[in-house]
């Protein structure tokens, strides 16, 4: 088999109302999503998304004419690609949709097939004020969500807790709260520094106090020291970080440094699916969590979690949601059905071949940039 040649279909959703991510400075009138199609001469496709995929063409030469189910070869060869360009790991995650494709398996039974489905959380991403938080928390919990997360604001850290402390009032102490203080990545541009370690160890006793799941970045990736000691100081508060840490050899420090509870590499954004496994069963070897992130669309969620229920992540698997703002409806917009959680509100891995995606062409068509 051979790869004759990888297609990129670049797609822009309009965002009426705009949705105001609590990591970026500016409202996202617009979501963009790039669908990376393999194309075999054999009549396979795999199909990929997650990075934008900017600067591709420069390295497409490296893959076609190669055998698809190379995996070992190619991941080495998206490294070198992503050295001087952009994070092509789309184009892996299509390249094990080929491979289960070929087996005729789900990829995650090929990573390990350690669980069928996964507990997912309901991770908000706008800032909203505690009586706003608890109408969506209702709203997610009626959905079948047992957990979710709440961004906290650098600058608005008393309204935060005050939100944090008003869903656990509401909704008790079952339903599990995580927290995203958002201090370990900028978005481009955005130049105001991270909370420093004092105020940032007041915030996490003070989120302790309110029986958080877990504390999300709450430091910039460089601050080993810091993770370690927030971790010592909060002995029943979980510390999780490494959604965008694109460095396998760095993580591999932070577990030997033993500095994380839970490690949340995202697998089309940050390190890859190969990559991903691998360090998630180092973190399982040390008794510790990988939960992934999965901020980018449906896509994206699916190679994530293909990955994680194959090695048997956990406690709790990232869902993007938080309405009206963020929907499966604007999140998938190029799949014929949006990927949702169950009544029971777990996620589970389709029982297709290879990723279980189906697009929708015609949603693909009126999106597409030209």
């Amino acid at each position: 088999m051979k790869i004759t040649d990888i297609a990129l279909d670049r797609l822009r959703l309009e965002l009426d109302p705009p949705f105001r991510a609590a990591w970026d400075p500016e409202p996202r009138r617009h979501f963009d999503a790039t669908i990376v199609r393999v194309h075999t001469d054999e009549g396979i496709t795999g199909i990929g998304s997650g990075d934008l995929m900017d600067g591709f063409d420069t390295y497409k030469h490296l893959f076609v004419g190669e055998d698809p189910l190379d995996i070992t070869r190619h991941v080495k060869a998206i490294e070198t690609a992503n050295f001087h360009g952009a994070h092509y790991w789309p184009l892996e995650a299509a390249l094990w949709d080929i491979i289960g494709k070929v087996h005729g398996r789900p990829v995650a039974e090929l990573f390990g097939n350690a669980a069928k489905k996964l507990p997912a959380y309901a991770s908000c991403g706008e800032l909203k004020s505690p009586e706003e938080r608890v109408a969506t928390a209702l709203k997610v919990r009626e959905a079948g969500f047992r957990a979710m997360k709440i961004r906290i604001d650098r600058d608005r850290v008393d309204e935060g807790i005050a939100a944090v402390r008003a869903v656990r009032e509401e909704l008790g102490a079952d339903f599990e709260i995580m927290v995203d203080l958002n201090q370990s990545w900028r978005m481009a541009g955005d130049t105001a520094g991270a909370t420093d370690l004092a105020r940032t160890r007041k915030t996490l006793a003070r989120l302790a106090e309110l029986d958080v799941f877990w504390v999300e970045e709450p430091l910039p990736y460089c601050d080993v020291a810091g993770f370690k000691r927030l971790r010592a100081e909060n002995p029943g508060l979980r510390i999780a970080a490494g959604e965008m840490h694109h460095s396998p050899t760095e993580l591999l420090r932070y577990l030997e440094e033993d500095a994380l509870d839970i490690y949340q590499m995202d697998v089309v954004l940050a390190i890859g699916m190969h990559r991903a496994r691998t360090l998630a069963e180092l973190a399982q070897l040390k008794h510790r969590h990988f939960t992934p992130h999965s901020w980018t669309n449906g896509i994206g969620v699916l190679a994530n979690l293909h990955v994680a229920a194959g090695v048997g992540g956990g406690p709790y698997f990232e869902f993007p949601y938080d309405p009206p703002g963020w929907t499966p409806e604007r999140r998938d917009f190029m799949l014929a059905d949006p990927v949702r959680v169950g009544a029971d509100g777990d996620l589970e891995v389709p029982a297709s071949p290879g990723l279980g995606i189906e697009l929708d062409e015609d949603a693909i068509d009126r999106w597409r940039i030209t």
